[in-house]
């Protein structure tokens, strides 16, 4: 049997990551998304939030699965990302895909971006019917500070765990993410072991590629990825899909 864990992201819930679960569980694979402590999705949850217990759950989740599982995949989205590298690099998982993985944080060009965005939608009274909008905002609204150190806390004591990272992975990213920038996954795709590695950018998306117009090319993605051989050889794999393209992507090689 394949496992496949699923670590979603800083103040989320496995709410925020529920279409990959279910995508994954066509495969009939054994598909863990625990909730990370104190992300209930309540503000008082994340006031006591720890970020060593972070970690602590995702392991026992991955130690069950390795248990019951022949092969086990991961997939970390956001800070799950920055916790799924730290497990690659320390337990023999089979493949690794990293979603948006925050080794660093905050575009400050795109988040201009999308207020001047907003701001436009407020004038002209269409902002009530923005979902985006409303999401990033009760999000916000239920972070305290406490937590938000511990975040950083995670990521740079975990972000090292990078080059010890050997299995084949996938890293994706969406080119207008307002939270993680795209240096983050070119930071993640140079400083990783693996031979067999790919990046790949969706041109159009933000941080959850999945909420967009992308959502099945996204998905798709990942499917082709996680069901298929590993990568032959050591060639450097970079891609894009742009609106211009509906299945087919253009690989550049360097």
């Amino acid at each position: 049997m394949i496992g496949c864990l699923i670590i979603h992201g800083f103040t989320g819930t496995p709410k925020e990551v529920e279409d990959i679960q279910h995508y994954m569980r066509q495969n009939n694979w054994l598909v863990y998304t625990p909730e990370l402590p104190g992300h209930d999705g309540t503000k008082n949850g994340l006031k006591e939030a720890d970020h060593r217990e972070w970690i602590y759950k995702a392991k026992v989740a991955l130690e069950e699965l390795m248990n019951r599982c022949d092969k086990v995949y991961v997939i970390g989205f956001s800070m799950g990302g920055v916790i799924a590298g730290y497990l690659a690099a320390h337990y023999p998982i089979d493949k690794l895909v990293l979603v948006s993985s925050a080794v660093f944080y905050l575009n400050p060009r795109q988040i201009a971006e999308d207020v001047k965005g907003w701001v436009m939608e407020g004038i002209k009274g269409e902002l009530d019917g923005n979902d985006i909008y409303h999401f990033y905002r009760n999000k916000i609204k239920r972070t305290p500070a406490t937590a938000t150190l511990e975040f950083a806390r995670l990521v740079k004591k975990l972000r090292h765990a990078l080059a010890d990272i050997t299995v084949p992975t996938l890293i994706v990213q969406g080119e207008k993410d307002g939270l993680v920038p795209a240096r983050s996954a070119d930071y993640i795709y140079e400083n990783i072991r693996s031979e067999d590695k790919e990046i790949f950018f969706f041109e159009d998306a933000k941080h959850y590629i999945w909420f967009g117009d992308q959502k099945e090319a996204f998905l798709n993605k990942l499917g082709h990825f996680l069901n298929n051989p590993e990568l032959a050889g050591t060639e450097d794999k970079r891609s894009r899909k742009t609106d211009d393209e509906d299945r087919s992507t253009e690989t550049i090689h360097v």
